[in-house]
């Protein structure tokens, strides 16, 4: 899956704040990256990104030392299909590619309404509640991802 393929939903529903070409991250496009969606048809020749989430190696702000570490970002659900279990399909999708490269530390910046999902999926919350001006609260929550994903 490309980035770019995933950029309307994520613009809609995560930073509708920011232009589509504003979306780009600079490693997007390193092999190691994992960009994962669930799809829909939409009615004529092309499939729609109904659900997205992407991986990269980024240090974690709390243990910047550690080699290992991922970053989970753009996770994101179009409304009509929450609940049917894409989410976590693409979340574990993700998480299965880290594993495969080795495993690690996982962590993102999760917005405070979407904390259930996350700890469902094993992840724990790291400090305290913040407020991004622009898209709402948010915490930090992280897992270890190891071989074989658990």
């Amino acid at each position: 899956m490309s980035a770019e393929a995933t950029y309307a939903l994520r613009q809609r529903l995560l930073r509708p704040h920011q232009t589509v070409d504003e979306l780009r991250l600079p490693d997007d496009d390193d092999p190691e990256t994992g960009m994962f969606a669930a799809l829909t048809d939409s009615g004529s020749d092309t499939e729609t990104v109904v659900a997205t989430g992407s991986i990269r190696r980024e240090h974690c702000p709390w243990q910047p030392e550690r080699q290992d570490s991922w970053r989970l970002r753009s996770m994101a659900t179009e409304p009509a299909f929450r609940g049917q279990g894409l989410g976590t399909a693409v979340l574990n999708a993700a998480l299965a590619h880290v594993a495969m490269l080795g495993g690690g530390l996982v962590w993102c910046k999760a917005r405070t309404k979407a904390l259930s999902f996350y700890q469902r999926a094993g992840f724990v919350s790291h400090g305290s509640e913040w407020e991004d001006p622009q898209i709402g609260p948010h915490v930090h929550m992280w897992r270890e991802v190891i071989e074989p994903l658990d």
